[in-house]
């Protein structure tokens, strides 16, 4: 793995003989934190470099990157710029320097960053954008005016893109209303969640007594402490179970809520049952030894850390939110859908899954689609590239 910047870029810097020999692809994502989006991108890297792909992760905050060791045919290119508008003339000179044979843009913004560049820089490319949220529900308390200046860009800007993947049925649905492009022009790839990492990572011990302590379950939920995941929802629910039996309730995340939802279970008089651990490394080991795992989402696209649980085989609730929930758990055969918003339904699923959980098996086999592997292949292809040779197939 090696890491070229954007002044080395800018100046034309020499391409070494495997870019010269060889077809690369470019992966462009801004860092905005360690959330599943960036999860999710890391994954799909890892499965294009696997089937002999070589990759181009171009990085927007890049000093947000995880820690983490690369295969040896992914470099990383540093656009040295904190913010996607700021990052299209770098990106120009990448494009021009590089070459790449196409362009997977992760996120609205990269994604109209990528068009833009791909216009300066004259260089023909392949654009693929992938969009992980459902922006209609995510806009739906905003103002008229704020709805209008997010969804003209993507009206304009989105007739430019080759294609575009959606995390799922939902997101599809309302990306093509949005941006009103042909129906052939958006697929819907499941997110690559499942692979060995996360067994691994499972397996790992969890220093926190509640972990270490059988006999009362263990709830928990995962994300960033925002209005989306409602987990004030989530906290009023767990009150209204504490009292019909014992449990505790895991929170995994950080954010600008933290301090509402402290009160919260201190007003509810379940503090001593609700801990804030804050941002976890590792979700696994938690979701692993927990009893079960909510989601509780006023929104979402197709919700990693929901297929995540599944994956580790662990029972789970979540509300019927746009998007992805219902797809998840196949119109809840694998676990009860509630309405947003209701922690007294909420309440009652989560203490129904208690007394009468799923099997580990039954979970793990319902989210075959997400394993890595397979999602790397499809997105191959919708990039012009066979998941079998590696190589361009058709002109982008």
């Amino acid at each position: 793995m090696t890491v070229t910047d954007a002044a080395t870029l800018c100046e034309g810097g020499v391409r070494d003989a495997t870019e010269a020999g060889g077809q690369r692809l470019a992966v462009l994502l801004s860092f905005s934190g360690q959330g599943g989006v960036e999860r999710m991108v890391m994954n799909l890297v890892e499965g294009f470099a696997a089937r002999g792909v070589g990759v181009d992760l171009v990085a927007i905050r890049a000093d947000g990157m995880p820690r983490v060791e690369l295969p040896q045919n992914v470099r990383i290119v540093d656009l040295e710029t904190r913010h996607s508008a700021l990052a299209v003339w770098p990106l120009v000179c990448y494009l021009r320097s590089r070459r790449p044979v196409a362009l997977l843009a992760a996120k609205d913004r990269a994604i109209r960053a990528a068009v833009l560049a791909r216009a300066i820089s004259g260089v023909r490319c392949r654009i693929v954008g992938r969009l992980g949220t459902n922006l209609s529900a995510a806009l739906e308390s905003r103002s008229g005016f704020v709805r209008g200046m997010r969804i003209l860009p993507i009206r304009l800007m989105y007739r430019w893109v080759d294609h575009l993947v959606c995390v799922s049925k939902g997101v599809r649905e309302d990306t093509l209303h949005l941006a009103r492009i042909p129906l052939e022009r958006a697929s819907v790839i499941r997110n690559p969640v499942v692979s060995k990492r996360i067994d691994e990572l499972a397996k790992c011990p969890v220093d926190h007594p509640w972990a270490k302590d059988p006999s009362v379950p263990m709830i928990v939920a995962a994300g960033r402490l925002t209005p989306q995941k409602d987990f004030p929802t989530l906290i009023r629910a767990f009150a209204a179970l504490r009292t019909r039996q014992a449990a505790r309730l895991v929170i995994l995340g950080e954010g600008r809520e933290r301090a509402r939802l402290l009160q919260l279970a201190r007003d509810l008089d379940v503090a001593a049952d609700v801990a804030l651990p804050g941002f976890a490394p590792n979700p696994y080991a938690w979701m692993a030894r927990a009893r079960l795992f909510v989601l509780s989402s006023a929104w979402e696209g197709s919700p990693n850390v929901l297929t995540e649980a599944l994956a580790l085989g662990v029972p789970s609730v979540a509300t019927d939110c746009p998007s992805g929930p219902r797809e998840l758990l196949a119109d809840g055969r694998w676990g009860p859908l509630v309405p947003v918003g209701d922690p007294s339904a909420l309440a009652d699923a989560m203490e129904h899954v208690l007394r009468s959980p799923l099997s580990p098996e039954l979970l793990r086999a319902a989210v075959f689609e997400y394993a890595r592997d397979a999602s790397a292949a499809s997105y191959l292809k919708v990039l012009g590239l066979d998941p079998g040779r590696a190589e361009p197939i058709g002109s982008p």
